[in-house]
């Protein structure tokens, strides 16, 4: 294993902070993206 150092809990936390960010992001982008099918499904698009 790697040798963080002093700044093992600084390390981690950064990690973990980025992942957690794109799991939002990427949470948010499928939530909107089944949104504006649904929305758009309702205006009468009949592409998807």
């Amino acid at each position: 294993m790697i040798a963080l150092g002093e700044h093992a809990e600084f390390i981690i936390a950064a990690y973990a902070g980025v992942f957690i960010g794109l799991g939002l992001l990427i949470g948010w982008i499928v939530y909107d993206s089944r949104r504006v099918r649904a929305r758009l499904e309702t205006l009468g698009d009949k592409r998807g």
